[in-house]
């Protein structure tokens, strides 16, 4: 058959097929503004982007594509029909090349549809019998940086900025993680009790700080407006009060006065304890932030830090805060040790059971931040996980724009910094881990404030100004996962011949079956998805496009 008459035989395809795929359009479309690096979606008053609560349900023998790319398309839902009964390869002809929909039927068809496309083959095989982790869920974290920009926007943007996050017409998030005391995202140093100094009674720590009262206030509101009352808290001390430190500092390198272990113990269940009293109960605590930068990271970190070895770490939660927890009202409160980069990954543990060899038992899991994941490879997580495999692994923390050859704060528009994301969200899934809390929820243009001006990049920035907030392809990048991947869904195996395209599988509550792929390349390959039980279905991925595939369970 010539090329020529396959040509006209794929347009007889496209009229007499084409229609039955279904384009289904978010309750509000993207409000896209171009800048220097890319495009952002714009929220204000009049109008911001949502989803369709109900988008990710497609009725049986539909599969539902989303996708976002480096050209500006944002959450893009398309559903197409499959027939159950049939062997062949189905092809759904999706976004960029035109014509927009295609179905074509039996293998006669392929050579035409490859020719049409230019595209190269990729097979992607889904296995339901192979199954993984657990997936906890995804959110950001509220600092007091974040409760200041919220503050400098009106009553409509706060509730719109809550609502684009934690409901399900926005990427739904359901993990939150808080500051005990200060962080650096805030506008100076702070912790609890303070003074009087050496009060190993905490004498002064009877109530909650102001500040935290308006966070509660804030958080309040955010579990209203997004009619999300299941959020977990996760919450992290920076540093004690500098009396309860070798170095009696905010920073540098320090350690915590073994004449106040138990003091610090008592520090962290008087903080849950009172947030419980205000209606706040805590998810779970960690046993501090970055231990590392009081040991080594004070040469470069000028922020607040408490420093740890391991195993002084595992005395303190063995001996002072696991059994100070468990006789308080707060004893449901999860504990999770490490939250520090991935390098620290599984030594600190087993030094953690050095001295004490029960500290990992009066743990639920291990934090961890990727910040320098592109120099410690992920088989550091499987190693944690084969070692402990009843611990969770859960990634606290996340941002961009830190490191000294990056632009420090935002980048508006960068798809490169989605990228970063999407692969990171990607691998880290690969190997184990169950969930991931990003860093600052949302912040100014300078990527602030910071009282030590580490400013950084967020997936949502704030013009006061305008009274604006220019969703990043960050918050798009994050909600292909958070938004379509609910608690509870389980990781299942996902191969894919071609390194060009990466991605992970995961079967959800709901039996339905949730892919995401990104083609890291230049060009567009055609993926053909095989799965026992279920006809092929073949679709295009465009080159820097991630797609979020979601069909019911065979």
């Amino acid at each position: 058959m010539t090329v020529y008459r396959k040509f006209n035989i794929l347009w007889v395809c496209i009229i007499l097929v084409g229609i039955v795929a279904q384009s289904v359009i978010a309750d509000e479309p993207c409000n896209l503004r171009e800048f220097e690096h890319g495009f952002v979606c714009v929220c204000n008053i009049t109008h911001c982007d949502y989803l369709d609560e109900d988008v990710d349900n497609p009725k049986e023998g539909e599969v539902l594509i989303i996708t976002s790319n480096e050209d500006g398309l944002r959450f893009d839902v398309q559903k197409y029909p499959l027939i159950k009964n049939s062997s062949d390869t189905i092809t759904l002809r999706n976004y960029p090349i035109e014509p927009e929909v295609i179905l074509v039927r039996g293998s006669q068809w392929s050579s035409a549809v490859n020719w049409f496309t230019r595209s190269s083959k990729v097979n992607i095989d889904v296995d339901l019998s192979r199954t993984y982790q657990k997936i906890l869920g995804f959110g950001g974290a509220f600092t007091g940086s974040v409760a200041h920009n919220l503050d400098q926007m009106n009553d409509q943007m706060q509730e719109a900025l809550y609502k684009m996050y934690y409901s399900k017409m926005g990427i739904g998030y359901n993990f939150m993680r808080i500051p005990i005391g200060g962080c650096d995202f805030d506008l100076e140093p702070w912790a609890y009790n303070e003074f009087p100094r050496d009060d190993a009674n905490l004498s002064n720590f009877t109530t909650l700080d102001p500040r935290d009262l308006k966070l509660l206030e804030k958080i309040k509101q955010l579990k209203e407006v997004s009619n999300n009352s299941d959020i977990k808290i996760l919450a992290s001390a920076w540093s004690p009060p500098p009396w309860m430190k070798t170095n009696n500092q905010w920073t540098g390198a320090s350690a915590l006065k073994k004449e106040y272990y138990q003091t610090w113990a008592e520090y962290h269940v008087r903080f849950i304890e009172l947030m419980a009293e205000k209606g706040i109960d805590l998810w779970g605590i960690t046993t501090g932030n970055e231990p590392m930068n009081g040991v080594i990271g004070w040469l470069f970190v000028h922020f607040m830090s408490l420093g740890w070895s391991a195993s002084n770490q595992g005395i303190w939660v063995a001996d002072h805060l696991a059994p100070t927890l468990k006789k308080s009202t707060a004893n449901k409160v999860k504990v999770l040790a490490g939250d520090d980069q991935r390098y620290t990954f599984p030594w600190w543990f087993r030094d953690m059971n050095s001295k004490r060899p029960n500290a990992t038992d009066q743990l639920y899991g291990f934090a961890v931040h990727w910040y320098w994941d592109k120099f410690f490879p992920p088989e550091l997580l499987d190693t944690t996980h084969d070692e402990y495999p009843d611990k969770v692994i859960l990634n606290t923390e996340s941002c961009i724009g830190d490191k000294p050859l990056q632009t420090h704060g935002p980048v508006l528009g960068s798809w490169t910094r989605a990228e970063d994301y999407i692969l990171a969200y990607i691998e880290d899934f690969k190997h184990f881990v169950n969930g991931w809390i990003d860093w600052n929820l949302l912040l100014d243009e300078n990527g602030g404030p910071n009282y030590v001006s580490n400013h950084v990049d967020a997936p949502v920035i704030v013009n006061k100004s305008s009274n604006e907030a220019y969703k990043q392809p960050l918050f798009y990048a994050i909600g292909h996962f958070s938004r379509f991947i609910p608690e509870n869904s389980v990781r299942i195996e996902l191969t894919i011949h071609d390194n060009n395209i990466d991605g992970v599988a995961f079967s959800r509550p709901d039996k339905k079956i949730v892919l995401v792929l990104y083609n890291k390349s230049k060009s567009t390959f055609y993926a053909t998805l095989n799965m026992k039980q279920q006809p092929s279905v073949t679709f295009t991925i465009p080159p820097k496009t991630i797609h979020t595939v979601i069909f019911s369970e065979p």
